[in-house]
């Protein structure tokens, strides 16, 4: 069974993890845990109140096939937590590593984005970070972008950023196929 972990951070943005918390487990087989760089209790963006007791080391200990780093607010703060090393002991255990909207700044301040194609909210969102020399090879794309074991979105797409992590958890391409026209079902 593959394994994703999604990073939590007060003030997580409810829509970036939603699908794929939602469907990942009971419809495709693939286990999802929630992990925090500070456990206990915090709310999300829209006001949810949650409880994440695994931290980051229990994350590295459980070897997810996919690490997800949610957006939210804190990414944009001095106080973002500094999850540099804990990213790069994933990738080196052999994880894809994945990133929407605000999470998309960790995965710049790790340095992942210097040498890969990606995307976020604008260019400019990511020039903020410290440290982050990949603006060459930014995609200003509605999507998400994958390259090199390296999922980038920008927060307006879940829907896209879901199917590239179900991708890389291993999921059949009809199986995502068939997940992303039935969220579009309604554009149709």
């Amino acid at each position: 069974m593959a394994r994703v972990a999604l990073i939590l951070t007060p003030g997580f943005a409810d829509w970036e993890y939603a699908f794929i918390a939602g469907t990942a487990s009971p419809f495709y087989g693939i286990d999802v845990r929630f992990f925090s760089p500070t456990t206990g209790h915090f709310r999300s963006q829209g006001g949810l109140a949650v409880t994440v007791d695994s931290s980051l080391q229990e994350c590295l200990d459980w070897k997810p096939d996919v690490v997800v780093v949610i957006g939210g607010m804190v990414w944009e703060r001095e106080e973002a937590p500094d999850i540099r090393d804990f990213l790069h002991a994933s990738r080196s255990s052999g994880a894809i590593i994945a990133g929407i909207c605000g999470g998309t700044l960790a995965l710049a301040g790790a340095g992942l984005l210097d040498t890969v194609a990606h995307t976020s909210n604008s260019a400019d969102f990511l020039q903020a970070v410290v440290g982050y020399e990949g603006c060459a090879l930014y995609q200003s794309s509605s999507r998400a972008v994958t390259a090199d074991r390296i999922i980038t979105a920008p927060g307006t797409a879940p829907v896209s950023f879901t199917c590239a992590v179900f991708e890389g958890a291993g999921l059949s391409a009809e199986s995502i196929s068939q997940f992303r026209s039935m969220l579009a079902a309604e554009h149709g």
